[in-house]
């Protein structure tokens, strides 16, 4: 009898230290409500298995910004030695007090977690939904997009142990719905019979049709460049998106012919992503965004990164390809990405995760582009609102965001350009300045629609709308930020190779530099950025929430950066 109470009471506390109970677990992410356009259909089957990401919190994110903005401040003396991908692990690992304290739970609960991300931040396991809400006191259900019909398995809380809430950042994907990159598809329209798209256009035509010509006048941009290897462009593919070499050799042969019209783009894959060659297969953004780097780049090798439709990561696989770079020795210098969402859809925890990660690339000396977005003050695409939307990651202060503009003489702000004024993150110390100079002039105008403490956005601009391209064999205009971000990322590649050439340092994170030197750039007075219900942003002297500081000027920016 003694021998049976003694096993009976072993057993219990085996269990006890074997799983979480209701007194030792705090709520650690919760939603009020289902997310409008999804609907529940009840509890998800309790042997459905979830591979779930659970990020650590990182020893030291303070001193890599610091980190950062040393080597991205012209003025500091460490300008221009941008870190290893070694010395950025090392401040961005979990203490490994972190590691051993959540691989203990999680061991103790029978689970194996492997890491994710080079520097063991982030970690990935697998359970049933059974388990997991058990584990995390969720209550995983089944949900509806009600557009889409496509249905995932969500939950609107979960819990971690107490003592590991200042340990774990987030556990993903649970409250954060699947979200998908925003914006109106991009449209070829066929350009008119007799128009002039000779690769020789004069100015005067690119009031109508955009080409390279018309970019290297209007910019100053060099048609060639020093041949330099060693200056990268890497450019994300989302969506089934598919760059067809066959439309970039049309393109080379209309509009560079200086460039081998045999010239190609690298391909690399993930999430399995593809890039099939076929008329049927071609894609409009993919098209112009490779077109755009290698016939405004001439020279800079281009790597297409296509991510495919199996990620787990909720949002379009964003997650999976910078952890993918990240984990690179030696990944692009300038990333090109014309993709992106609102942000009112991407909750705090992602949102600091992915910002945090082009940190990470930024001390690294990588260059990143995101187009602002195309609807105006109403966020990606134009859309019913009562107040300003503002777009991600154009709002994370450690990229570059991109506006458009349009026509020639003057050029002005394009109307679709989205821009404005981030709800996660403050405004950054680069520019305060410049921020509260805008928001002085603009008084009272759209007071209560937007946030005056929040970081804006775009950075810069460039050409955005009548952009000549070849997709599927057929010529056409697109419009944009799409546009305008690969033709800025290819302008700073250009001055990258450049700075190699004569043994210097790349740019890396561009916005420090951007801020300090307003003057590179060709200031965008005029225009706006309407939506709800409103007239938006107006364009003004110096920066803007339409056009940042404006458009490059190849000459002045290469003096800049001590060429």
């Amino acid at each position: 009898m003694v021998t049976s109470l003694l096993l009976s009471l072993v057993s219990v506390l085996a269990l006890a230290c074997a799983k979480p109970t209701p007194h030792n677990l705090v709520v650690h992410e919760r939603r009020e409500a289902v997310p409008e356009g999804f609907v529940s259909n009840g509890a998800a089957p309790p042997t459905t298995n979830l591979d779930l990401r659970i990020a650590l919190v990182s020893n030291n994110l303070a001193g890599l910004e610091a980190a950062l903005y040393d080597v991205s401040t012209p003025s500091s003396s460490l300008y221009g030695q941008h870190l290893s991908k070694e010395e950025v692990e090392a401040f961005v690992a979990p203490s490994s007090a972190t590691a051993t304290a959540v691989n203990e739970w999680l061991s103790s609960n029978g689970l194996t977690a492997s890491p994710v991300s080079p520097a063991g931040d982030m970690l990935s396991f697998s359970l049933p939904v059974s388990k997991a809400n058990e584990l995390l006191a969720a209550d995983f259900a089944i949900f509806t997009h009600q557009a889409t019909g496509e249905q995932t398995i969500r939950t609107l809380s979960y819990s971690v142990p107490a003592a590991l809430a200042n340990h774990i950042e987030f556990v993903h994907p649970t409250t954060a719905f699947p979200i998908h990159t925003g914006g109106a598809p991009l449209v070829l329209t066929p350009i008119p019979h007799g128009a002039n798209v000779s690769p020789d256009a004069v100015p005067a035509s690119c009031a109508t049709l955009v080409t390279p010509a018309c970019l290297e006048a209007q910019y100053g941009i060099p048609a060639s460049v020093p041949s330099q290897t060693a200056s990268q462009i890497g450019v994300s593919g989302f969506l089934n998106q598919f760059a067809q070499q066959a439309d970039l050799t049309s393109f080379l042969t209309a509009f560079r012919p200086d460039i081998s019209p045999t010239t190609a783009f690298a391909l690399q894959t993930l999430d399995g992503g593809s890039n099939p060659q076929r008329a049927s297969r071609a894609g409009i953004e993919a098209n112009l965004d490779t077109q755009y780097t290698v016939g405004i780049a001439g020279g800079v090798p281009v790597t297409f990164i296509s991510v495919g439709s199996r990620n787990t990561d909720g949002i379009d696989g964003f997650l999976d390809i910078i952890n993918f770079l990240i984990s690179e020795a030696s990944p692009p210098q300038v990333l090109s990405t014309s993709y992106g969402f609102n942000e009112p859809g991407i909750p705090l925890s992602i949102a600091n995760s992915l910002c945090n990660a082009y940190m990470q690339l930024g001390a690294r000396g990588v260059s990143i582009f995101f187009s602002s977005g195309d609807g105006g003050v109403s966020g990606s695409q134009s859309q019913t609102c009562t107040t300003f939307i503002p777009t991600f990651p154009s709002g994370c202060p450690f990229l570059t965001s991109v506006g458009a503009t349009t026509g020639i003489s003057p050029e002005t702000s394009a109307s679709f350009s989205s821009g404005g004024f981030s709800n996660l993150f403050g405004i950054p110390a680069y520019q305060s300045s410049a921020v509260s100079g805008y928001l002085a002039t603009l008084g009272n105008t759209n007071a209560g629609l937007f946030n005056t403490s929040g970081r804006g956005f775009p950075d810069v601009s460039a050409q955005g709308e009548n952009v000549v391209i070849f997709d599927g064999g057929q010529e056409g205009t697109v419009a944009g930020t799409s546009c305008s971000t690969p033709i800025f990322a290819s302008t700073v590649s250009l001055l990258n190779a450049e700075l190699l050439a004569a043994g210097k340092p790349v740019l890396g994170f561009l916005n420090p530099f951007i801020y300090a030197n307003p003057g590179v750039f060709t200031d965008i007075t005029t225009g706006s950025n309407p939506g709800c219900n409103t007239n938006g942003f107006p364009a003004t002297t110096g920066w803007d929430p339409v056009t940042g500081f404006g458009t490059p000027n190849f000459a002045a920016l290469k003096t800049a950066v001590g060429l």
